[in-house]
């Protein structure tokens, strides 16, 4: 699994072959098709493994410590800018990356990179919403259109760097997505009070 994200957050899916990931996990081909029936069926897998291995990141991160819901909603992109280091493929999505290059073409990946990355969005939505009634919520909205923004921004941060090169970009984008909350929480107000 970790070979077959490794080699698509750098190859992209298509542009990486059964005999790539194999030789990238030192196992034989014949291995390869005992535990997959296809390529597809290892792209599925690898979507739930990424989900797997992402949500453990973010669940033991430190900004759930924070006391007030909108400071954690806030720590949790600070922590999305500050792994954004290296090269692309050290940093953008696995499941952002199979869907922008399979969404057409593969149902069952669209659908498992779908899940990731809503299922990750769902996690904010508690937060969010304890941080939208502290406001009054003064532009109406609801918990999960926050978060699936929040996720839309930090993908298609991830595009522009990708297009860029590096991760400065990216970075740029979430320092506007954290002014954005800032904003929709109303966070300057909490603090000259």
């Amino acid at each position: 699994m970790d070979a077959a994200i490794a080699l698509v957050r750098r190859n992209g899916y298509c542009a990486t072959s059964v005999d790539e990931l194999c030789a990238e996990a030192g196992v034989t081909k014949g291995a390869f098709f005992h535990h997959f029936a296809s390529k597809q069926e290892l792209g599925v897998a690898a979507a739930n493994h990424w989900s797997s291995v992402t949500g453990a990141l973010f669940e033991n991160a430190t900004y759930h410590q924070h006391p007030d819901a909108a400071q954690r909603v806030l720590g949790y992109v600070a922590l999305r800018k500050e792994i954004l280091r290296g090269d692309t493929s050290q940093f953008t999505c696995f499941a952002g990356t199979m869907a922008q290059e399979l969404h057409l073409a593969s149902p069952e990946i669209r659908q498992a990179c779908r899940e990731s990355i809503f299922n990750h969005a769902a996690t904010l939505e508690a937060d969010i919403a304890l941080a939208l009634e502290a406001c009054g919520n003064p532009f109406g909205v609801t918990p999960s259109s926050v978060a699936l923004h929040t996720q839309a921004v930090l993908q298609g941060a991830f595009i522009l760097a990708k297009a860029d090169g590096g991760p400065q970009v990216a970075a740029d984008s979430v320092d506007h997505l954290a002014r954005y909350l800032r904003i929709l929480f109303n966070e300057d107000r909490k603090e000259m009070q």
